[in-house]
């Protein structure tokens, strides 16, 4: 099941999973800060409020790390957990998060030289696709960073014995496990 807050935040349930579903799921993230849409929309509400010439010059990003730094988390794991959170927020917390956000703005506007270089996520995009690849390679869903090297080991032993045949697809690069039903579990 799956749902979506405000069109940019999703949670998924993790009802009826097997233990090692479980443990898989158990690594990733299934918890989100409510602040940093609250911040979001905060910073996009004020930065349309600026004049272009002004508005085109501030880094968004700059301006919500700034804020969520200094305003304190509300922390979500259900549906239900983010929507009194979400509530909260806007209750207790809104004047803050403006005045912390027209501050994150000033200090951004200030320092228009500075350039500091932005966080790059290419690498950790790139391991999260190689592991796409190799789960979809492996057959194996449950496939993660701590069980691939036995996961690894275990094909190669089973080609190895002859109960594991490979072959190059056409254009993919892909074993084509429905010709080889025996090894189906």
């Amino acid at each position: 099941m799956r749902y979506t807050v405000s069109g940019r935040r999703a949670f998924e349930s993790h009802e009826g999973l097997t233990t090692q579903q479980s443990k898989t799921q158990s690594m990733t993230k299934n918890y989100r800060n409510v602040m940093e849409e609250l911040i979001i929309e905060e910073v996009e509400t004020q930065v349309q409020r600026l004049s272009p010439k002004i508005s085109k010059n501030i880094k968004v990003c700059e301006v919500v790390a700034f804020a969520l730094n200094r305003l304190p988390p509300l922390y979500a794991t259900s549906k239900r957990g983010w929507q009194r959170q979400m509530e909260r927020g806007k209750a207790e917390l809104q004047e803050r998060i403006t005045i912390t956000v027209r501050q994150g703005i000033t200090a951004v506007v200030k320092d228009p030289l500075a350039s500091g270089i932005p966080l790059n996520f290419e690498e950790e995009n790139a391991a999260l696709m190689a592991m796409d690849k190799l789960r979809n390679l492996l057959q194996q869903e449950n496939l993660s960073w701590d069980n691939l090297a036995e996961s690894v080991e275990e094909t190669l032993l089973e080609t190895a014995r002859g109960h594991i045949t490979w072959r190059r697809g056409g254009d993919e690069d892909s074993f084509d496990w429905e010709s080889y039903p025996q090894h189906q579990m």
